[in-house]
């Protein structure tokens, strides 16, 4: 258990610190799709299924919402 915990915090790290040169939406691309991974996989895991199918559908699901909110947000910026 320790284990995966390292692993997960040292991806997170590795996750932040390389938001810093991002566009918003990249920014949230990125976002949107660690955040779907994690909920798809712990979704499918108490539904009984593979947690790996799920992350990776919560992970594309996810990536798609977050460019979505991404665009709407830098053209928002755009606008007077």
């Amino acid at each position: 258990m320790k284990r995966i915990a390292m692993i997960v915090t040292l991806a997170a790290a590795i996750g932040v610190a390389s938001c810093t040169n991002m566009s918003q939406k990249q920014q949230a691309t990125t976002t949107g799709a660690g955040i779907g991974a994690v909920a798809g996989a712990g979704i499918v895991a108490l539904a009984g299924g593979s947690a790996w199918t799920g992350a990776a559908v919560g992970l594309a699901a996810g990536a798609v919402a977050g460019h979505i909110h991404g665009s709407n947000v830098e053209e928002q910026q755009r606008k007077p």
